[in-house]
């Protein structure tokens, strides 16, 4: 059985993370098949990617059991595996949807928060962990969670360690849409695919300006947009988008 599973459903990828029996905690080897999925998800005739997990849990963080003798150098380990990981999530130039389908702890909160927008069933958890072993946020944890949540509500929650429900996240701004654990997977689905119908490349820039915005100037900002609308408007689906307008049709966008 593979660590994590791929399936296609149109211009839709869903990455599943496959180690049930132990809540989805990153090994090896699912690190290894985490990053051959996301090499997948980079193909141009995808055009959105969803990450959920199997069983009862989305992602615990690391597999502990891994440790039993000794952590090691902790420091190369993220380097070589849960760092390429989440920039190859966050480089995706396409929207990535993270649905939570269970619990979300350690480096598991990270990994949803490094998507684009999260979705929960109403029987996921979150719960950052690592300082309930003496730990501080790796893999993100602290860069995404700063930015989603803001660094005062950020620190409250990192460093007590806490569980929140889904309810609870989505009080938060944590997660934006709440559903019933069975409708998960449909949701998913039907979010997924009403983003797959959008203009892929203007979607892909969007990203890159929002990201670009939470450190730049106004002056800085005001040139990366002019450069990106730039690009935006060599697309077929600027184009296209411009005919459904003035032809008053809904436009059929391809993601060129």
């Amino acid at each position: 059985m593979a660590e994590v599973e791929t399936s296609r459903e149109g211009a839709v990828l869903t990455i599943t993370l496959n180690r049930p029996d132990v809540l989805n905690a990153f090994n090896a080897a699912m690190h290894k098949g985490l990053a051959a999925a996301l090499k997948e998800a980079r193909g141009p005739d995808i055009r959105a990617v969803v990450i959920t997990g199997a069983g009862r849990g989305f992602c615990v963080g690391q597999d502990l059991t891994e440790f039993r003798e000794a952590a090691g150098d902790i420091g190369s380990r993220l380097r070589a595996t849960y760092h390429p990981n989440v920039l190859a999530i966050r480089s995706l130039e396409k929207p990535v949807i993270a649905a939570v389908n269970g619990a979300a702890a350690g480096a598991g909160v990270s990994f949803a928060c490094a998507c684009d927008l999260r979705i929960a069933a109403d029987t996921a958890s979150f719960v950052p962990a690592f300082i309930n072993i003496g730990l501080v946020p790796d893999s993100g944890g602290s860069y995404f969670v700063t930015r989603i949540l803001g660094p005062a509500r950020a620190f409250e929650w990192l460093t007590s360690g806490r569980k929140l429900s889904a309810a609870e996240a989505h009080a938060w701004s944590l997660v934006s849409e709440v559903v019933e654990a069975d409708a998960l997977p449909a949701r998913a689905a039907e979010l997924a695919a009403h983003f797959a119908g959008l203009p892929t490349r203007g979607i892909g820039m969007t990203k890159r300006l929002i990201d670009h915005a939470l450190t730049a100037t106004l002056e800085q900002q005001l040139e990366r947009e002019a450069e990106l609308q730039t690009a935006a408007t060599q697309t077929e689906d600027f184009r296209e988008g411009v005919a459904a307008f003035l032809e008053k049709r809904t436009p059929e966008f391809r993601g060129h």
